[in-house]
């Protein structure tokens, strides 16, 4: 059931009326807890959609074709394929045990998947349909990021609260960066210059030097009236010309506004409640929010940073990709 919501809080509105994204994609969200991907029109801010999947899904992704969505069924150890003009599933992939998040190549050959329980990260071939690799890594990874060239991976692992630098010709693992604690997403900045790592219980964004592999800089939130326990920094995304970045700040219920050259902190723009990851529009006028509690979505316009609408969609969304152009 579609609820759409139009009000007034902390400023600013959530209103119907307000402007659509010029163009139409489909957004895809896996909701953790009933076994669902919603698909929404991203014009109408409509469900046109509900597909059942496997059990507690959550890492999606979309070929760059936009022919297949792959997604996580981490309960079931597997990655689901989507065939996304009929929504059936049409394969499966060998992905290791509990997967919760990957990350496809930039030539879309190779998904690198993170498997929680075994501490690895899996290599999937997408031809061959099969596993190319597995590379040891430390306890409890999570946060996938690939170098826009291709050549570096970044698996964080919650555990040992480092980010591990993994070279993809030969799957060695070149550098570990110790970042704070419980880092939950990686994500390289588009020149490739730097790596943007989330700590969900450190509260901070670690921005690492790509070349010294070093940390350059950590982003702290404050929130008048929350606690800082409250802010938990997980989703993070970067816009195309580098110069804003948005970032999941969990039970806060607010997105950050990053400016992405000085590192302050522009805004937070209130959406749902705990607010897990995030995606662009291809166009990149929109960014998308998961909202786990209030099982919805939140679209931000990225011109204003103003919560445009927010959509119900299934139990626990956890995970959010769009239809490429």
């Amino acid at each position: 059931m579609l609820r759409r919501l139009t009000f007034l809080s902390a400023g600013f509105a959530l209103a119907a009326s307000a402007a659509s994204p010029a163009s139409a994609y489909m957004v895809y969200v896996s909701n953790e807890k009933d076994n669902t991907v919603t698909v929404v029109d991203s014009t109408t801010m409509e469900v046109v959609r509900t597909v059942d999947v496997g059990q507690r899904p959550r890492g999606i992704t979309i070929s760059h074709d936009g022919k297949f969505i792959y997604l996580c069924a981490s309960d079931d150890d597997t990655i689901e394929i989507i065939d996304t003009a009929t929504y059936e599933i049409v394969g499966t992939l060998p992905s290791g045990p509990d997967p919760e998040l990957f990350v496809l190549s930039p030539d879309g050959k190779t998904l690198y998947v993170a498997n929680e329980d075994d501490n690895l990260v899996t290599v999937i071939d997408l031809e061959s349909r099969s596993v190319a690799m597995e590379v040891p890594v430390g306890v409890e990874p999570e946060g996938m990021g690939i170098s826009p060239d291709g050549k570096s991976l970044v698996n964080t692992s919650e555990t040992t609260n480092m980010a591990h630098f993994i070279d993809t010709e030969t799957h060695e693992i070149t550098d570990n960066v110790l970042v704070d604690a419980r880092p939950r997403f990686a994500e390289f900045k588009p020149d490739n210059s730097e790596v943007w790592v989330s700590a969900e219980i450190g509260g901070t964004v670690s921005v690492i030097d790509n070349a010294s592999r070093e940390v350059k800089h950590k982003i702290t939130f404050e929130i008048p009236g929350l606690r800082a326990e409250a802010i938990q920094p997980v989703g993070v995304r970067i816009t195309a010309d580098g110069k804003k970045a948005y970032v999941a700040l969990g039970p806060a219920n607010r997105v950050a506004v990053v400016n992405a050259q000085t590192y302050e902190v522009e805004k937070y723009v209130l959406v749902g409640q705990r607010v897990w990851q995030l995606a662009f529009t291809p166009d990149q006028k929109t960014i998308i929010s998961t909202n786990g509690v209030s099982n919805d979505i939140t679209f931000i316009d990225v011109a204003t940073d103003e919560a445009v609408q927010s959509v119900t969609v299934g139990a626990l969304p956890w995970g959010v990709v769009v239809s490429p152009d």
